[in-house]
C-alpha cells in the first residue's frame, strides 16, 4: 500500500469497513467500536448520527435535493449566508459555497486574481506561502501548499509560488526565538513582496493554525497584524486558510479572530456542515465584493454543485446546533482541561517534545532528542504505526508525517467534537497516549 493516500489516511494493513455511528463513537462490521478522537479528518464537530440534523436533510431532500444556484436561490442557502455573516462579523459578507475545502480554497485563490483584475492590475498573478502548510488537492491549493510528499508526484505542472519559512515558536526560524519569531516571519513575507515586485504578488495565503503540515501551529503572538499591515500597505490580498482549523474548533468561529485580525478572504469547510454532507465555503470581504461585482457582475469562480440545496440545509442544522449550545464557547472554556489533560498524560514519555494547538485542535510532536528537537528518521514512519496501533486499540486520531521538514517528523493531532464529555476526552487521552507508548517500546524508542 502506497505510503501517501488522499487526504491523510495511512494504513499498514485493510481498512476496516465501517457500519454505524452515534455520537462519538464509530462501529464496524465486525461490531469493533472506535472512539473518534480527531473527528476523522477534523470534521465531525458535533459527532455522529445527530437526529435534528438528520431530519432537516431529510426535510429538505422531500422538497428538493438540488435547486442548480445560477437558476435559483434557496431559503437553506439564504439562512446559512445569513449565519455565516453574523459569525464572521465585521466586512466578510460575501461567500461562494462549495463542496469541499480543498475548493473553498481553489475559489480563494480565483477570487484573488479577479479582485485584481478587475482592477486593471493583471500583473499581480504571484501566490505567496509556506513550507509546511496544507490547502488541498487540487492543482491551485496543492501549488500553494508547502507538503513535499503530497505534492512530489505533481510537480511540474503546479503553479510557480514563493515559499517562506514556517512560523513555528517550536521550531523557530534560524536566528528568531520563539518570541520573535512572529516577526521573523512577517519579514520574510515584506521580503518577499519586495523581491517579486509588489506589483505582481496577488495574495498571501496561510493558516491561522496550521493543520496537518506542521501538526496544530499556532499563529505566534503579533504575527497576524503584521501581516495584515504588510499585505495594505503592497495591495496584497490577504488569504486565510481555516478549511481545518475554522468554524470553532479553536475555540473561536473564525480562526484569526483571536489574533484580532480580519482576512480579505477566507476559506471554510470541515464543522461547517461537520460530515453529515459535503460543504465549503470562500468567503470574502467587501472590498473583494465590490470591485469584482463593479467590473464583472459575480465572482468567475463556482460549480456544478455550488450552493447545493441539502448541503446548505445541513449546514444550518449543525450551525443552529453550534449556536444554540454554545459549543464554541464550550471549547473555548474546555480546551485548557483537554490541554492539561494531555501534558499529565505523557510528562514521562521523553519522546513527547511538545503539546500545542488553540481549542480543541491539539497535537504532540514526537522527538528522538527532546533537547534538541531532533526527529525521529521518516524512514521509522512512526505516524502510520501510530494511527494503526490507535486503531487496533478502538482509537481513531490523526497521525502525520514530515511536519519537521516535509520527510522527518511525527505529530499525533487530536480534533474531538465539541460537545465531547469529560469522560470521552479521558478516554481520548488515554487511549492516544497507550498507543504512542505501545509504538514507541516496540521500536525501541522509549
Amino acid at each position: 500500500m502506497p505510503s501517501v493516500l488522499p487526504e491523510h489516511i495511512h494504513s499498514t494493513g485493510d481498512l476496516p469497513k465501517v457500519a454505524w455511528a452515534k455520537g462519538a463513537y464509530v462501529y464496524d462490521v465486525n461490531g469493533k467500536q472506535y472512539i473518534d478522537g480527531s473527528g476523522g479528518p477534523a470534521v465531525y464537530c458535533i459527532g455522529h448520527s445527530n437526529e435534528e440534523v438528520n431530519a432537516a436533510i431529510a426535510s429538505q431532500l422531500d422538497r428538493i435535493a438540488h435547486g442548480y444556484r445560477y437558476n435559483f436561490t434557496s431559503g437553506a442557502l439564504e439562512e446559512l449566508t445569513g449565519i455565516v455573516r453574523k459569525r464572521c462579523g465585521g466586512t466578510l459578507n460575501n461567500m461562494v459555497y462549495v463542496t469541499g475545502g480543498s475548493e473553498a480554497v481553489e475559489s480563494c485563490l480565483k477570487l484573488a486574481l479577479q479582485y485584481h483584475a478587475a482592477r486593471g492590475e493583471m500583473s499581480r498573478r504571484r501566490f505567496i506561502a509556506r513550507e509546511r502548510s496544507w490547502h488541498g488537492n487540487t492543482l491551485g491549493a496543492l501549488s500553494v501548499s508547502g507538503f513535499l510528499e503530497r505534492k512530489r508526484a505533481f510537480e511540474g505542472s503546479l503553479l510557480d509560488v514563493s515559499r517562506l519559512s514556517p512560523v513555528n515558536a517550536y521550531r523557530p526560524i534560524a536566528g528568531s526565538t520563539p518570541d520573535t519569531v512572529g516577526e521573523a516571519g512577517a519579514k520574510e513575507l515584506e521580503d518577499e513582496i519586495l523581491r517579486v515586485g509588489p506589483e505582481n504578488v496577488c495574495a498571501f495565503i496561510f493558516e491561522p493554525v496550521v493543520g496537518a503540515a506542521g501538526g496544530c501551529v499556532p499563529a505566534p503572538k503579533g504575527y497576524a497584524k503584521r501581516v495584515r499591515e504588510i499585505c495594505d500597505t503592497y495591495g496584497v490580498i490577504m488569504i486565510s486558510d481555516e478549511v481545518m482549523c475554522g468554524a470553532g474548533r479553536t475555540g473561536a468561529w473564525r480562526a484569526l479572530e483571536q489574533d484580532g485580525v480580519e482576512p480579505d478572504i477566507m476559506s471554510v469547510a470541515k464543522g461547517l456542515a461537520a460530515g453529515y454532507l459535503p460543504l465549503g465555503a470562500a468567503i470574502y470581504n467587501d472590498k473583494v465584493a465590490d470591485a469584482i461585482h463593479e467590473r464583472h457582475g459575480a465572482p468567475m469562480t463556482g460549480h456544478t454543485f455550488t450552493a447545493h440545496t441539502a448541503c446548505c440545509a445541513a449546514g444550518v442544522a449543525v450551525q443552529k446546533i453550534v449556536e444554540r449550545e454554545k459549543l464554541v464557547e464550550r471549547v473555548k472554556t474546555k480546551a485548557p482541561q483537554f490541554r492539561a489533560m494531555l501534558a499529565e498524560a505523557t510528562k514521562d514519555i521523553e519522546a513527547v517534545g511538545d503539546i500545542r494547538g488553540r481549542g480543541y485542535f491539539q497535537a504532540l510532536e514526537l522527538v528522538a532528542d527532546r533537547e534538541r528537537k531532533t526527529p525521529f528518521p521518516g524512514g521509522h514512519k512512526l505516524f502510520m504505526k501510530i494511527r494503526q496501533q490507535a486503531f487496533d486499540n478502538g482509537l481513531i486520531c490523526y497521525p502525520v508525517g514530515g511536519n519537521v521538514d516535509g520527510i522527518n517528523g511525527d505529530v499525533v493531532i487530536l480534533a474531538p467534537p465539541y460537545n465531547a464529555s469529560d469522560a470521552e476526552l479521558q478516554e481520548i487521552v488515554e487511549k492516544t497516549v497507550n498507543s504512542i507508548r505501545q509504538v514507541l517500546n516496540a521500536g525501541g524508542l522509549a
